[in-house]
């Protein structure tokens, strides 16, 4: 419980309706969860306009409305608090709640199109190895040292952000890595956290269905880096071009990676095979369970991360040495007749890209790649005819069938996606709706020495068909594919 000028502090309120001087409860921003003397946060969602709501949260128990539009209608005995905007508001409104735990931690942000998830994943995993309590908020999953919470979000809600946060602190964490989605920053679910770094991966095709445009998208991710404190670290991947972009405008310390020019941090892939790479690292040889140069990149961000947090070069090059690769980015399995099957989250043409010539660089050049991709619905549709290019183009065979097609058509989803297919590569695409039967396809064709990626959902474990999300694992189905052909 706490009086609400407390934690008013900092938010810039345009004016008040009422007593600030009262306990309140705790905040919601979800009217159906209120409950007696609550805070209710109305915000303008991209769907949802949290303001026709007031009255039912009121009805509900809301001792304080926080808005940006002051009701006509006021009601006895409740606070009104208007400000310019609710989502700045909110976010540190639970910041100032739960005692600003940001604050009494080293937080890491990590932001790109690819690579967040294998960045913050793997930091979490060495620093655990190093001996440390270490808090992870990812696409994945949440971790509160050993305790896991599952996620819902790329980037969470700030209160549930700052909750999980707060309860890093009573668990002892010291590091806590973050994806930093560019819905999280745009909707300032990032606001009233201290960050001592931030780490930006890359930046490529995605999200246009939300930003409308690249630049948009662009200029969302570099305001992550404007707002870092000069106390912290920016670390950009500097073979992308938007990496000097991104840190054009921020007070923090820069420092750059990279494979291709060069950075502060430095690496080379010397060897690659399915069980591994060999890397050079700023003049030191590491090998890694880890491969293709999307992952060399990821795992030079960690070690720039890490080194600038304070830990000994060569403990950290050790430690990257003995990490495993993240659930559903490049999993494999090998089948008994010697079929490999790669299941990858790869969600855009960038992605799997690069996972396709990581593919095709490892490969001897006698076995075929079989590819199974689809694209969510609801989601970018720009994106789908590239993806389906990309994938007739590096391999001997597409599939192409269903992702999460959410509220949209499976079939409308594929059609959209053929469009892309160049006319000489008509003839090595198969569309097949269902991907369980997708996934059955490839096993089929596939004989021993082949290479089946199936991309696009990696760690998820369901589909989402009209709104209903169903059990349905990608590493799960090939598995059975592998066992029925081993009985046949």
């Amino acid at each position: 419980m706490k009086k609400l000028k407390d934690i008013l502090n900092k938010v810039v309120v345009q004016k008040v309706h009422g007593n600030t001087n009262v306990v309140i409860n705790t905040i919601q921003f979800d009217s159906r969860l209120v409950k007696q003397d609550d805070v209710f946060v109305a915000q303008k969602g991209v769907l949802v306009n949290g303001h026709q709501f007031i009255e039912k949260a009121i009805d509900l128990g809301a001792l304080v409305v926080v808005c940006e539009n002051i009701p006509v209608d006021k009601k006895q005995g409740v606070t009104y608090v208007e400000v310019e905007d609710s989502n700045l508001a909110l976010a540190i409104m639970a910041a100032n709640f739960y005692n600003n735990p940001s604050t009494k931690l080293q937080l890491v942000g990590v932001t790109g199109t690819n690579g967040k998830t294998t960045i913050a994943t793997l930091l979490y995993q060495l620093f655990k190895k190093a001996g440390y309590k270490v808090g992870l908020l990812s696409t994945v999953k949440v971790m509160v040292n050993e305790k896991i919470h599952k996620a819902t979000h790329t980037t969470p809600d700030s209160l549930a952000i700052n909750k999980y946060l707060s309860l890093m602190i009573d668990s002892g964490v010291t590091y806590c890595f973050m994806e930093v989605s560019s819905h999280g920053i745009h909707q300032k679910r990032t606001a009233g956290l201290h960050f001592v770094g931030g780490v930006f991966t890359n930046l490529s095709h995605d999200h246009l269905d939300y930003h409308e445009t690249f630049a948009e998208y662009r200029d969302v991710k570099k305001s992550f880096f404007d707002a870092l404190p000069k106390t912290a670290f920016a670390l950009v991947n500097i073979d992308d071009k938007n990496g000097a972009i991104m840190v054009q405008n921020t007070k923090a310390t820069k420092q750059t990676y990279a494979l291709k020019t060069v950075g502060d941090f430095k690496a080379k892939v010397l060897e690659k095979q399915f069980s591994g790479s060999l890397l050079m690292m700023n003049g030191i040889e590491v090998w890694t369970k880890l491969i293709g140069e999307f992952n060399a990149a990821n795992l030079l961000a960690i070690f720039g991360v890490a080194t600038l947090l304070g830990l000994e070069k060569l403990e950290v090059l050790r430690l990257i040495s003995d990490l495993d690769s993240v659930s559903g980015r490049f999993e494999y399995i090998i089948s008994a007749n010697r079929i490999t099957a790669i299941v990858d989250y790869a969600h855009t043409p960038d992605a799997l890209k690069n996972v396709l010539q990581t593919i095709n660089d490892i490969r001897t050049g006698n076995e075929n790649v079989i590819t199974v991709v689809g694209c969510g619905g609801d989601r970018d549709k720009t994106k789908r005819p590239k993806m389906a290019m990309i994938a007739t183009q590096l391999s001997g065979q597409a599939i192409f069938t269903s992702d999460n097609p959410r509220t949209e058509e499976a079939q409308v989803i594929i059609d959209e996606m053929e469009k892309g297919v160049p006319a000489e590569n008509y003839k090595k695409t198969l569309s097949i709706v269902n991907r369980k039967q997708a996934i059955k396809t490839a096993c089929k064709l596939a004989t021993s020495g082949d290479i089946i990626l199936i991309a696009g959902k990696g760690h998820e474990n369901y589909q989402e068909v009209n709104g209903v999300k169903h059990h349905f694992d990608d590493l799960e189905e090939v598995q059975n594919c592998f066992n029925q052909l081993k009985r046949a």
